[in-house]
């Protein structure tokens, strides 16, 4: 399997486990806190699964830019949150972060 399909899926397992983190209401709501539990752990199989082929700097980095960016959009979306403009400019300037180093790095792995 891909390195960046592992990577994606790490994201995406972080990222639901982070939207559950509000429904399992401090862990006294078992589902909620099940799929918690189980998507971390699940992030951080896929995350290390990327580490053979992907820097660790590069990896972190991208999951971690990618994670707070669509953790805010959850919010907005679910939980009815507000972001502020300048909210909005530092996720951009984050995923602009992530996209150089994507793109430019030599860093980067392929």
């Amino acid at each position: 399997m891909s390195k960046w399909l592992y990577l994606t899926l790490a994201i995406l397992s972080e990222v639901t486990a982070t939207s559950f983190l509000k429904s399992s209401d401090g862990f006294t709501k078992f589902w909620p806190s099940v799929i918690v539990v189980v998507g971390y752990c699940l992030a951080f199989y896929f995350l290390s699964l990327t580490l053979d082929t992907i820097p660790i700097g590069v990896a972190y980095a991208v999951w971690s830019g990618v994670g707070i960016a669509s953790i805010a959009i959850v919010s907005v979306i679910f939980f009815d949150q507000k972001i502020d403009t300048a909210a909005v400019i530092g996720m951009g300037l984050i995923i602009a972060g992530v996209v150089v180093l994507r793109v430019f790095s030599e860093a980067n792995v392929d």
